[in-house]
């Protein structure tokens, strides 16, 4: 019995997730609680300092506002005290604490992206055998067009063995946060089903 449960507990990750450009949401403390339910070991690092916006516009104007440096340095500063063989996950604006330190921190487990995507030069090179995932609507213009995230995914998925896209139809930019009017059920149900066999 020791064994199996032995067994059961290496299978857990441990977990950096960081929330998208309208804050550390409920929405984003549910998913996190999800995850935790499974089994896993799961930190939010609050980039806003405590606050949250009702629009998508409110939040990226606070993080302009703060600098998107600084935003990014609060998610670097926030994962230095954990160990290095974490999962770093991200929605939106959270990506790119995220996939940087998946880029530039020795001993990353993984990394999940959700809804965002940068080119891998931005950071350097991909890790070798650090597997991926990045998923997104197909009908998001902030993933498909704007910011070239869609392009990223798919250069990062081409040029990386262990790299995943899974695209979900619809136009919801963060269909996956249950606080927000843009949450779709059955697309969140499935991201999170997915996230979890990644872990």
């Amino acid at each position: 019995m020791f064994e199996i449960f032995g067994s059961l507990e290496l299978m857990m990750a441990e977990v950096v997730l960081y929330h998208h450009s309208q804050g550390l949401t409920d929405g984003v403390k549910a998913f996190a609680e999800e995850l935790r339910q499974a089994g896993h070991t799961v930190h939010t690092p609050d980039l806003f300092e405590g606050n949250t916006y009702a629009t998508l516009d409110e939040g990226m104007d606070y993080a302009r506002s703060a600098g998107f440096g600084t935003i990014l340095e609060r998610g670097i500063e926030a994962a230095q005290s954990l160990p290095e063989n974490v999962v770093y996950a991200g929605f939106s604006l959270g990506v790119m604490p995220a996939q940087k330190l998946t880029q530039t921190r020795p001993g990353a487990t993984g990394a999940l992206f959700y809804y965002s995507c940068l080119p891998v030069e931005e950071f350097g090179s991909w890790p070798d055998g650090v597997p991926v995932q990045i998923h997104g609507m197909d009908e998001d213009p902030f993933f498909t067009e704007e910011g070239g995230d869609l392009d990223a995914a798919r250069a990062l998925v081409a040029a990386v063995g262990t790299a995943e896209l899974f695209l979900y139809p619809g136009q919801e930019h963060l269909f996956a946060d249950s606080s927000l009017p843009g949450y779709d059920e059955a697309a969140a149900k499935l991201l999170l089903e997915r996230t979890l066999a990644f872990l």
